[in-house]
């Protein structure tokens, strides 16, 4: 059986919100990373969790593959259909349905973007805080576990998930969590869901956590002449509990490039990127006991990005930084890692990535969030050029090898998709064959993203 069997009962349910043009294939066969395009057979918009759990019965009765999909903004093909089959986007299921204002939480639909959400929650004084810097749904958010900027102080998708709704693989839809604060109710199944990027089940609804928008808001960046310097006053300000907002780690190639795409004129050195929130003495307070270590590391150049628009440019800035890099080189695509360290071991890890990729002759721009040990490093290469390919995914696989053995882990972010699965058996150990009798017990005909994160049910 295959999708051309399904093919009749997917359209009596759907109508022309079914398609296989070939224009809608292309547009939901690719990626922002380097995996190359991989069209699903067919997409499908469902407007209800009735709808999805209709679709995903009929294409189990036909053995035909579904993968999710919201803003198409993953980076280790997460969202791609490498085995053909139905991808679903949650376009259509997009809306804000419940705002509990005094209870400080949201129930939305998996196809909202986090943009359009806090948009939505801009007048209630609340607002939802993981910024992963791309404005994704926040059902690909909470089905990659992202995080971003904002992580080191409000936590990732994983602490600000409450409860979720999710159609099975057998098209049961279940119910996991509650808007309780907390739980000692049996397996956290929330949990469970939260980073299966759509291996265990489609996410149809989230309750989500909120946050009060802060009384003041205060943001700056700090030159340093030395990676190592930088990156251990982030270590220090961190130990010392100071309450960072965000606090970002840019090189000086990232910096080059920041100047080439955007204008400013930034020395060429490394910079970090700093945002307080709180009242306004708690935030000067914060600040000047963030100078003070700024200082005691060489750290110089300190300038305030005073308003709300100054604010907004600085982070536009590091948000912009994938594409950034990118253009710096016209025509070469990226194999963006993602690696994440203890803190103790953050400057080192750094340092060693820095030394790495001088000496093995290859491009690329060191940044990340560095506050709760995560970083990236963007490796260029010519998508003609099968060698420098290579060249550049052993370089990653190096910087997987260096985490791991800090005690860290092979993503901080990013997810496993494709990209990271090879290193789940050395990450997990005997943890790694768990996975994969949950997700036989739970996708036992292997349909939703097969080939993803967990060892295949087959």
């Amino acid at each position: 059986m295959t999708l051309d069997t399904a093919w009749p009962d997917l359209c009596d349910l759907l109508g022309d919100r079914v398609t296989r043009s070939k224009s809608e294939l292309a547009a939901h066969g690719g990626s922002e990373s380097y995996f190359p395009l991989s069209p699903p057979d067919a997409v499908a918009y469902p407007g209800s969790t009735d709808e999805v759990s209709r679709l995903v019965r009929i294409c189990a009765a036909h053995g035909v593959p579904v993968i999710g999909w919201g803003a198409g903004t993953s980076l280790e093909g997460q969202a791609q259909a490498f085995e053909g089959g139905l991808v679903v986007d949650f376009a259509r299921m997009n809306k804000v349905i419940e705002i509990g204002q005094a209870d400080m939480d949201v129930r939305v639909q998996p196809g909202v973007t986090r943009e359009a959400l806090n948009e939505e929650l801009r007048a209630t004084g609340l607002f939802f805080p993981v910024d992963p810097g791309a404005n994704a749904s926040v059902g690909g958010m909470a089905s990659t576990r992202a995080s971003g900027t904002t992580a080191v102080r409000y936590g990732t998708m994983r602490d600000n998930v409450l409860a979720l709704e999710v159609v099975l693989a057998d098209g049961r839809v279940i119910r996991t969590g509650s808007r309780a604060r907390k739980s000692s109710a049996g397996y956290d199944l929330t949990a469970l869901f939260v980073g299966a990027e759509g291996t265990l089940g489609l996410i149809t609804e989230l309750t989500l956590r909120l946050h009060g928008q802060p009384e003041a808001t205060s943001a700056a960046i700090c030159a340093f002449d030395k990676i190592g310097d930088a990156v251990r006053a982030v270590t220090e300000t961190i130990q010392m509990g100071i309450p960072m907002a965000r606090i970002e780690f840019v090189d000086a190639a990232t910096v080059e490039v920041f100047n080439n795409y955007s204008g400013t004129t930034m020395p060429l050195v490394p910079h970090l990127m700093v945002e307080f929130h709180g009242s306004g003495a708690s935030v000067a307070e914060d600040a000047r006991n963030f100078g003070e270590i700024v200082a005691d590391h060489e750290g110089h150049g300190f300038e305030w990005a005073e308003t709300a628009e100054d604010r907004t440019a600085l982070w536009t800035l590091r948000h912009h930084a994938h594409w950034a890099v990118l253009a710096s080189r016209p025509g070469h695509r990226a194999v963006v890692t993602d690696i994440c360290v203890p803190i103790s071991r953050l400057a080192e890890a750094v340092e060693a990535t820095q030394a790495d990729l001088d000496a093995h002759g290859i491009s690329g721009p060191i940044l990340g969030h560095v506050g709760d040990g995560n970083f990236h490093a963007i490796l260029l290469f010519d998508p003609e050029d099968a060698a420098a390919l290579a060249k550049v995914k052993a370089a990653s696989d190096r910087l997987v090898a260096l985490s791991l053995s800090m005690g860290g882990t092979s993503t901080g972010e990013h997810g496993i998709g494709i990209g990271k699965k090879a290193f789940m058996p050395r990450e997990h150990g005997e943890a790694w064959p768990v996975m994969g009798l949950i997700k036989r017990s739970l996708d036992p005909m292997n349909i939703f993203n097969p080939g993803k994160l967990a060892p295949d049910a087959h």
